[in-house]
């Protein structure tokens, strides 16, 4: 998971053996999703666009400086910067 279009940290969340992006809860994309957003340069705005894909359609290119990659396959969701509850 990144921020769309904003620079900010990778939110990687890691599945069971057998198991796919389809079948995580919502719940657990929009916390992650919220996390992203809580650790990029949008972190004081609100529904905020983060791109979330199944890491092996996420590419660094050739050159690239560190945290940079393209990815394909891409869905969006809009959250709200914050970390989850009994964080800081």
């Amino acid at each position: 998971m990144h921020t769309k279009d904003i620079p900010g940290s990778h939110v990687i969340v890691r599945l069971e053996d057998g198991r796919s992006l389809g079948d995580l809860p919502a719940e657990i994309i929009y916390e992650a999703a919220s996390v992203a957003a809580y650790h990029s340069k949008a972190s004081g705005s609100t529904n905020v666009p983060v791109d979330y894909v199944p890491v092996r359609y996420v590419k660094k290119p050739n050159g690239a400086k560190p945290g940079m990659v393209i990815f394909t396959h891409n869905q969006t969701v809009y959250v709200d910067p914050k970390l989850p509850d009994g964080h800081r």
